[in-house]
């Protein structure tokens, strides 16, 4: 393409936050640790998980940087970044996801295959540019429609980016025309990512952004949109990000039985706290032990808070969090952005985006402190890791579940 270069090595990679823990340096993909994570509603783009397939690629010209539309049409397109600037442009607060996130607890329970993200492989922004359904209009695809008269049903988006899964080829993905075509799907074509250009590693010049779908289909430093009848045949669609039943291995597994992952499930991890916490005395109040004794005991107070998010546009009806193992549940409260009740689904909500919650509990001894969560479609958590392991680790969203070790010493 060109303007935009897919190096062949790592040397012209672009600078990083220094905290960021990285889980594989080439290609590199890196999160940053759960407090950073949290700390506030939109998440910079420093704090911004990065999830990489080969060598960012580097934009040599930006008045030559250009995307072509073909396919299934009657004529293609060649758009340069002026000709889609022109275009309305529509900010969008949507989390973005890697089906892999929390990928190293679900190895736990047996080893699986992919980069070892622990529960930060993921981050919400503002995303600016313009929408999916305005593009498709200039090759004369109107907004809402669910297939051309060329048989038209699918937008296969290309990137530059070259990956060894591809054989060198590049990075790939589609969606269904009728997501691509819907304005309330809100599918961008983003330039901006909080308010400023995106930087190289969040898809320098020009990104897909998919709301509420797994972060493999919001195609990076796009290079072509092809109108296409069938889906993408690509490997991160066709081998790749499918889910699979605990009793498929890689002896047995046959990929064409299922259908590439779209929409992510309803989410919640505790970020405020480690998977082993020891808490000691800050606040400390008075209880009494239900478990052993009915005596007045003193008890530690601890924050309990996070994220919680669910696919396709639905909202977070309700946080649960034990801090007895499971056997009693309080409900967390909720917040988006700061000033406006959250509502699940309200029209002053963001609909693609994450909710943080909080609670503040009293716990007596050492203990297991859990989190879930409900979506506004009463789409609940599974209880055990066990109950979806598959091989690639994906979707791992059971219950989360922290160990919390009582220090009764301020030594």
């Amino acid at each position: 393409m060109p303007g935009l270069t897919a190096p062949s090595d790592y040397s012209k990679e672009p600078p990083r936050h220094p905290s960021l823990q990285i889980n594989a340096k080439e290609p590199f993909n890196a999160e940053p640790n759960r407090l950073a994570l949290i700390a506030s509603y939109v998440t910079p783009s420093d704090f911004f998980y990065k999830r990489n397939h080969g060598p960012i690629p580097i934009v040599e010209d930006i008045d030559r940087y250009s995307v072509v539309i073909s396919g299934l049409l009657e004529h293609s397109k060649q758009l340069f970044m002026k000709d889609i600037r022109k275009l309305p442009k529509y900010n969008v607060t949507a989390t973005l996801q890697c089906a892999g996130n929390r990928r190293t607890a679900m190895s736990k329970t047996r080893t699986v295959k992919g980069v070892g993200w622990d529960v930060s492989a993921i981050g919400n922004a503002v995303w600016g540019g313009a929408k999916l359904a305005d593009v498709l209009e200039l090759v004369g695809i109107p907004k809402l429609t669910r297939i051309t008269q060329f048989g038209g049903k699918h937008v296969e988006f290309v990137s530059i980016d070259k990956c060894k899964e591809e054989n060198g080829g590049p990075y790939k993905a589609s969606i269904p025309l009728s997501q691509a075509a819907n304005p309330e799907a809100d599918v961008l074509l983003a330039y901006e990512m909080n308010g400023e250009p995106l930087n190289r590693d969040h898809g320098y010049p020009l990104r897909v952004i998919v709301p509420g779908v797994i972060g493999a289909r919001s195609v990076k430093w796009l290079e072509a949109i092809n109108i296409i009848a069938e889906e993408c045949q690509g490997f991160f669609m066709q081998k790749d990000y499918k889910m699979f039943p605990p009793s498929v291995n890689w002896d047995n597994i046959d990929w064409s039985t299922r259908r590439p992952q779209m929409d992510f499930p309803v989410q919640c991890v505790i970020c405020s706290l480690e998977d082993v916490s020891t808490v000691k005395p800050g606040k400390v109040s008075l209880c009494k032990d239900v478990y052993m004794t009915s005596t007045i005991n003193s008890c530690i107070s601890v924050k309990i808070s996070g994220y919680a998010a669910s696919g396709g546009g639905r909202g977070i009806e309700r946080v649960d969090v034990s801090v007895d193992g499971g056997k009693t549940w309080m409900e967390a409260s909720r917040s988006q952005k700061k000033g406006i009740h959250y509502i699940a689904d309200d029209a002053n909500s963001d609909k693609w985006a994450w909710v943080l919650f909080e609670i503040t509990a009293d716990i007596l001894h050492s203990t297991e402190i859990i989190a879930k969560a409900v979506d506004s479609a009463a789409n609940v958590q599974p209880e055990k890791v066990e109950e979806i392991w598959n091989l690639r680790g994906i979707l791992n969203t059971s219950w989360h579940r922290v160990k919390v070790q009582a220090s009764h010493s301020n030594l």
